[in-house]
């Protein structure tokens, strides 16, 4: 496992990161199958910073959890870094996304009984991070995300857009390869937004990450490098 990870890490500054390939996602509700995906597929590159927009319903979110092996297709292939992630035990899927994917999701899912220094910690030490190491990170990290002020506060005990930059400094704790965003930002006031949205994409860039990011507001879209639809279930 330790092999294949590591060949992972020695790709060319213009090679693609992640590839998506006829994807197909067919749900099954009350014995009739709802199709969700329905094919289409798209690359995206170190460095790249890509946007993923579509109505509502249209298979944006079940199209992030796929790529980001939280879920599988039913059919389609999905690459990271040459590796086709359907073919692998689910032992090295479960590493994969540990060391290569980093998540933010609207809603921050900020463990509740937690600090906010706690909360970037843990994904380091699960793997395998020592805990001054970890700590010292985490420490830096809320800087970054201008929320160090409360690293021993609780989520509850925080703004809507603290808790979104604590789960931002978590999602990229591990200093993840690609990080795969779902309406980051959606939950908050536009004022907050946009900020939030500055500052995730200023720390993106400056760790030389991925992105793709889903967004119904055009106006995000627009910062990234490139932008890519879906509709009635199909990538384009």
């Amino acid at each position: 496992m330790a092999s294949i990870l590591n060949s992972l890490s020695k790709i060319s500054k213009k090679d693609v990161v992640l590839s998506v390939r006829d994807i197909k996602k067919v749900f099954i509700e009350g014995g009739q199958p709802l199709k969700v995906l329905r094919g289409g597929g798209f690359d995206l590159y170190r460095g790249e910073i890509v946007a993923l927009v579509g109505q509502s319903g249209s298979g944006k979110s079940t199209l992030l959890q796929c790529v980001g092996m939280l879920d599988k297709p039913t059919s389609g292939d999905i690459f990271i870094n040459g590796m086709p992630t359907d073919k692998i035990a689910e032992e090295t899927r479960t590493m994969l996304r540990r060391k290569k994917l980093g998540f933010v999701y609207q809603k921050h899912n900020l463990l509740s009984d937690f600090t906010a220094l706690e909360n970037v910690v843990l994904p380091m030490l699960a793997n395998g991070i020592e805990e001054d190491v970890a700590n010292s990170r985490a420490i830096k990290l809320l800087r970054a995300t201008n929320v160090a002020h409360r690293a021993i506060h609780y989520p509850g005990e925080m703004s809507g857009g603290e808790q979104q930059r604590t789960a931002i400094a978590r999602a990229i704790a591990n200093n993840p390869e690609i990080l795969l965003a779902d309406e980051p930002t959606g939950s908050l006031d536009p004022d907050n937004a946009n900020a939030v949205f500055d500052m995730l994409l200023n720390l993106v860039r400056k760790n030389k990450m991925s992105m793709l990011f889903v967004t119904h507001d055009m106006n995000l879209a627009k910062k990234a490098d490139r932008i890519i639809t879906i509709k009635d279930g199909i990538v384009k």
